[in-house]
């Protein structure tokens, strides 16, 4: 028999250095596979507590403090592409008075001298307070956040934020709005476009307004103007294109810097074209004559009507500024800004149709606009009598906005057709829509003359601003006071469009409580005060909107003329 040879006597020894040499793979594999997990735990805790700081931390959260979360916005732009808001980075100074670790009277004595808008005790009280966080200052210069991390205190925290940046300062401060300390939308066109500027598929378009900056500027000016001439407490105005709703400019006075919006008062960040509600008085009569027209209860501006010295129905007595004391035609009643005349059109009108009217032109609800800040219209209610509907009719009784006043113009002089305003330009992606009739072409044609002869021949005639043929209506509204109605106290407006023989902008201008001057002669009606404004705006709006002065061209006054006598009301 054969004995077996060497490689088969050593193959169980191979065996064994087979079977160890996995063995220790396994191992090899195991404690990887094990290091892996542990690698991935670490990651994984790192990335949670990232996390559970960001939302749980000292400062997370936290309004305007440094780390909060807020996310960058889009931009706002006008008309023409110019910026009116925008998103930077800026720095933030905060102080976290657990982590202070240096001599506590020192840092506040420190601090106050960097940022002397605090004193000294008030910053020491911060630091023994206990509270985990103050935000002490955004935007920071450069300079002072050198100066803050000299001081080498860790309490004091440093960090680069986004933040809203308004280039025009307090340019159409009203429209635009502000954000608040965590980045949403506080008011005007920020809070109403919140969800789009700050959706990453859709911040990356700016917001196009249909706000022009010249436009607005120049509209600013001229109501700041006045209102410190007349030491009125506040003003308003609107500038829109009647025949798309777009609004071109609007202001509210006192204005703010939307920059530092929580420095201004609440007049300031009040929005009263929008939001603020008054009886604008004569400003509602063309409303009045074109409803009578529209229900052929006014045939021509020739039909006559009694305008003695006082009207009385029942106990009511209506005045009048300027009385005929004589049978008065419509155009003579539009002419003067007779009451008395006003009031008997209106009760032709009645109630029920009067108030129809004002529905369809949307005055008896907020003002139809994107902002969320829109007053409240005020009415008689279920007072809406014969007495109510005479007041009404000559703009007492009831409170709308300016803007209400704009887009009610607008509506009449358009065509007839209302069109809600809006602060978005109108374009392919925001066209115009169909509106609805309120007036007749016939209407809306007509009362063209009808306040032309205003301007050039009655109570607005320091409203006319030569060339650019102006028509519109003064009115001047006593202002509630104890419970009654003061003489002392008036809003005084003006309401008009321009060029007339071909409508195309209507501007309102109003003045909240302006006093008389020596140069009016103790008079503080709208013909002395928002009249001669309104005539500067034009004066400088115009141009910018492509309309040219042209002396030769007029409304077609022989609609009006032949029923006006030149001799003068007694």
């Amino acid at each position: 028999m054969n004995a077996p040879t060497p490689a088969l006597v050593a193959r169980p020894e191979r065996l064994r250095l087979v079977g160890q040499r996995r063995q220790i793979l396994a191992i090899v594999h195991q404690r990887l596979m094990f290091g892996l997990i542990v690698y991935a735990g670490i990651i994984a805790i790192i990335a949670l507590r990232l996390l559970y700081l960001a939302a749980f931390g000292d400062h997370a959260g936290r309004r305007g403090g440094p780390g909060a979360l807020i996310p960058p916005r889009g931009d706002i732009v006008d008309r023409d592409g110019r910026p009116l808001a925008s998103s930077i980075d800026v720095w933030s100074i905060a102080l976290q008075p657990p982590k202070v670790i240096g001599d506590k009277l020192a840092l506040a004595r420190n601090l106050a001298r960097l940022m002397p808008d605090k004193d000294e005790a008030s910053y020491f009280a911060m630091l023994r307070s206990g509270r985990p966080f103050f935000y002490l200052q955004r935007r920071a210069s450069p300079q002072l956040v050198e100066a803050v991390n000299a001081l080498g205190e860790p309490g004091l925290a440093l960090e680069r934020t986004p933040d809203r940046l308004y280039p025009q300062t307090s340019l159409a401060a009203h429209v635009l709005g502000f954000t608040d300390i965590d980045g949403h939308g506080a008011a005007g066109a920020e809070r109403a476009f919140d969800k789009q500027l700050s959706n990453p598929a859709t911040r990356g378009t700016p917001i196009t307004l249909s706000i022009s900056s010249k436009v607005q500027q120049a509209l600013e000016h001229e109501l700041n103007t006045a209102m410190t001439e007349f030491s009125a407490i506040g003003a308003a105005g609107v500038v829109m294109d009647i025949h798309t709703g777009e609004v071109l400019a609007m202001t509210s006075l006192p204005s703010l810097n939307p920059n530092i919006a929580g420095r201004g008062s609440p007049e300031a960040r009040f929005n009263r074209a929008t939001l603020g509600v008054y009886e604008l008085g004569s400003t509602f009569k063309p409303f009045t004559v074109g409803m009578a027209m529209d229900l052929g209860i006014v045939k021509s501006f020739g039909q006559m009507y009694n305008c003695p010295k006082e009207f009385h129905y029942g106990k009511v007595t209506v005045h009048d500024t300027h009385p005929y004391g004589r049978a008065c035609s419509v155009a003579e009643i539009m002419k003067e800004s007779s009451n008395i005349g006003t009031a008997q059109i209106a009760l032709q009108v009645g109630a029920t149709r009067q108030r129809a009217f004002l529905q369809n032109m949307g005055f008896m609800a907020p003002v139809a606009i994107e902002l969320r800040e829109r007053g409240r219209t005020l009415t008689p209610g279920n007072n809406w009598g014969e007495v109510a509907t005479m007041t009404v009719g000559f703009g007492h009784g009831i409170a709308v906005t300016p803007l209400h006043l704009a887009t009610g113009y607008a509506t009449l002089f358009n065509g007839g057709v209302y069109h809600p305003a809006t602060i978005l330009k109108v374009d392919k992606f925001h066209p115009v829509g169909p509106g609805h009739r309120v007036f007749t072409e016939a209407t809306s044609y007509k009362s063209r003359a009808l306040l032309r002869l205003v301007v050039t021949k009655g109570t607005g005639r320091r409203a006319d601003a030569p060339g650019y043929r102006v028509g519109g209506k003064t009115g001047t509204a006593e202002k509630v006071s104890g419970g009654g109605y003061s003489s002392a106290a008036v809003v005084t407006s003006f309401a008009g469009v321009f060029p007339m023989d071909e409508p195309r902008y209507a501007m309102v201008m109003m003045l909240d409580d302006p006093k008389p001057t020596k140069e009016t002669f103790g008079f503080h009606t709208a013909a002395w005060n928002i009249g001669p404004a309104y005539s500067r705006a034009v004066s400088r709006i115009a141009p910018m909107l492509g309309v040219r002065p042209d002396m030769n061209r007029d409304a077609n006054m022989a609609e009006v003329m032949p029923f006006v006598h030149e001799a003068k009301a007694p």
